[in-house]
């Protein structure tokens, strides 16, 4: 099973690997009826369907009708294909608009608390549907364009707090911590003692953003 300590921590992330694939592959491309889009949605399926403990390269292949070398036209890595999939994933959470969040004056629905409630249950919800995530985003440094997309949604809800920078930091800490902790307990904990962990959460960032701030 892949944990936090499998990847070798010298490998290079498959979203900062060295520009497009050399010739030879380009030329191959398509010669499986492939491409990586396809790929990275059968190993989610897969994911989904065996677990990951039990996800390898040549189940993969199988489950594709093809060779377990011919996906390494497409991916370096069983590594570089699992930080695909878990990229795929995260892009199934919604996000809350672009525009700026309403500031903590106007904290209901619309306002930053109620948009962080939106998107804290949908990835809480998203650990629920593909358990294997938790995992992944332990494991990987989750800087794929979706994971980035995440952040960046959270970080507009929580300069809508009105919170300093440093306390602004420490929140958004808070938030990820809270969020990837519930990856272990997502399919066992209650939606209402989630909740209710996640009221405390938004709280505590409430009497933060409300007390006087350092200069």
């Amino acid at each position: 099973m892949v944990t936090a300590a499998d990847p070798d921590n010298t490998r290079t992330s498959v979203w900062l690997a060295a520009g497009p694939a050399a010739p030879a592959r380009r030329r191959c491309e398509g010669a499986f009826g492939l491409d990586r889009e396809r790929i990275t949605g059968a190993t989610v399926r897969l994911l989904d369907a065996e677990g990951l403990a039990r996800f390898s390269m040549r189940r993969l292949a199988a489950a594709l009708g093809v060779t377990a070398m011919s996906l390494y036209w497409y991916v370096d890595t069983k590594h570089d294909l699992l930080e695909l999939a878990l990229d795929r994933a995260l892009g199934e959470i919604p996000l809350p608009p672009p525009g700026p969040a309403r500031t903590a004056a106007e904290c209901g629905r619309e306002g930053w608390c109620g948009r962080l409630r939106l998107l804290a249950c949908g990835y809480r919800g998203l650990l629920a549907e593909h358990p294997w995530v938790a995992a992944l985003a332990a494991a990987y440094p989750n800087i794929g364009p979706h994971a980035r997309a995440f952040d960046s949604a959270l970080q507009r809800l929580l300069d809508a707090t009105g919170l300093a920078d440093a306390a602004r930091t420490g929140a958004h800490l808070a938030v990820s911590q809270f969020l990837h902790g519930c990856g272990a307990t997502a399919r066992r904990v209650p939606d209402g003692d989630f909740g209710l962990a996640l009221d405390v959460l938004i709280a505590g960032i409430q009497a933060k953003a409300a007390a006087p701030q350092a200069p």
